[in-house]
């Protein structure tokens, strides 16, 4: 493969009631609300985006929160684990903020010396907070519950666990030209570009693990960046070349996107970096009202009648 990508663009779960998450998301994990829209394949549920101030590839988080989604369960052929970076000294901050939000954490240390607390969501999606010891350049968004020297920086990494690793580490290598890092025990790190927190994935083999189930609390899929529609174009030929079947090139309204599955069954998407969350909003406002695609304009009033009332935390605003 001639294209490679640079990191992770986002990531999307599914969740359950649309103001628990958006509760959860804003206030305990401090991220911005930046996008509040619609599934345009299932416009009567919304598509919330978090992340940072602007919502840079690499920051993000997004959800299809359906309020009766039956329970999912972890396991082989999925994401199992969506990781964001925070800075090294912030852990024991987290760790008291997470308990006053009634959130049980555990804190672990990797062989790359990176501590992590790992935790659930309310819908028992599994996340981490790692501190990495190279540090996180990235803006962080800043509230009041959550201010700028303990803010989530984005994206560090995601699990992506099977039942045997070959052909997923090919998927990984071959078809979006990450770099095999080192193995421990049952895992396998890879990184995209230069590495470091957002471009990286774990990939955790547990052959005697259950298939896993896509629904509530998992991931749907993982977004890998593509810099613009060009480049997306001519990598989605080079994956057709080498037999993977990917659909057609999709308007997401804030990029574009292709998807496709990596051999172990976990759904991959690669989204463009452009042209990002503010062609329909200004940046200040971004988030705070439903926006809809061109084609489901026509169609807002039965729309909003079947989306249930979400009432965004003023952590959502700028300070």
């Amino acid at each position: 493969m001639s294209i490679k990508t640079s990191g992770l663009h986002h990531v999307t779960a599914i969740g359950g009631d649309p103001q628990r998450n958006a509760d959860f998301y804003t206030r305990a994990l401090g991220l911005r609300l930046v996008k509040t829209t619609v599934n345009f394949d299932d416009p009567g549920t919304y598509h919330l985006y978090y992340g940072d101030g602007s919502g840079k590839p690499g920051s993000l988080m997004t959800f299809f929160p359906w309020r009766d989604a039956p329970k999912g369960r972890h396991g082989t052929g999925q994401a199992t684990t969506t990781s964001f970076s925070v800075p090294e000294a912030s852990l024991g901050w987290w760790k008291q903020h997470l308990a006053t939000s009634g959130v049980v954490t555990s804190q672990i240390r990797n062989s790359d010396g990176e501590e992590t607390l790992t935790f659930a969501d309310p819908d028992g999606l599994k996340l981490a907070l790692v501190a990495h010891p190279q540090g996180d350049p990235r803006d962080p968004w800043d509230t009041k519950l959550v201010p700028a020297e303990h803010a989530i920086r984005g994206l560090h990494s995601v699990t992506l666990s099977v039942s045997k690793e070959d052909a997923t580490a090919g998927m990984l290598t071959d078809g979006l030209g990450l770099s095999f890092e080192h193995q421990e025990n049952n895992r396998l790190r890879f990184s995209a570009g230069d590495g470091g927190p957002g471009a990286l994935v774990d990939v955790l083999v547990t052959p005697d693990a259950p298939r896993g189930l896509v629904a509530a609390g998992t991931v749907h899929h993982v977004a890998w960046r593509a810099p613009d529609e060009q480049t997306q174009a001519a990598w989605r030929d080079e994956l057709i070349d080498d037999g993977v079947n990917v659909t057609s090139i999709l308007d997401r309204q804030y990029f574009r996107s292709i998807y496709f599955r990596e051999p172990g069954g976990t759904l991959l998407e690669v989204a463009t970096d452009e042209p990002g969350f503010a062609i329909d909003e200004p940046l200040l406002e971004l988030g705070r009202a439903l926006k809809l695609p061109p084609w489901l304009e026509p169609q807002r009033e039965d729309i909003e009648a079947m989306l249930p009332k979400l009432d965004l935390p003023s952590e959502n605003n700028p300070r």
